[in-house]
């Protein structure tokens, strides 16, 4: 019973699969490839963040051309803003799909927070925010990222 499914494939298969399983296992004994980083990016092996094995890990390449102290300042700065803004989101919507909203109204014509629907809805749909909200929320997202962030 344990081995009914190999007893329906042909002999071609039979060889594929076995020619499969070998070159799968022929990896786990292949010397590991050891790559040495650029003496630029050595400049920010001893960063916090860097460890063994990886060291400086910059997979993108975004500090190949310019290696600046303040570039990679700046970067830092921005991966961490983003983190929290994308952990900001995430307990947003939950929280909203928990059925927990504002109260009160959006706007003058008396929409309550709670009229409108949760998620991706909330933008495109016909209970959806309207056009002028959406475009107050997005250039009040630029104004913070351009000036104040």
């Amino acid at each position: 019973r344990q081995f009914e499914f190999y007893s329906n494939l042909s002999p071609n298969k039979m060889k594929s699969v076995a020619a499969l399983d070998l070159i799968g296992s022929a990896a786990a004994f292949a010397p590991a490839q050891t790559g040495k980083a650029s003496t630029k990016l050595n400049a920010f092996e001893d960063e916090l963040g860097a460890q063994p094995p990886l060291g400086f890990y910059d997979p993108l390449g975004m500090l190949n051309g310019d290696c600046s102290q303040e570039r990679f300042d700046r970067l830092r700065y921005v991966e961490i803003k983003h983190g929290r803004i994308a952990m900001l989101a995430f307990l947003g919507q939950i929280t909203t799909r928990g059925g927990l909203h504002l109260g009160g109204n959006i706007d003058y014509s008396g929409d309550s927070f709670d009229s409108f629907p949760n998620g991706i809805a909330a933008l495109i749909g016909p209970d959806s925010i309207p056009t002028a909200g959406l475009v107050q929320i997005i250039a009040l997202i630029g104004l913070l990222e351009c000036g104040f962030m």
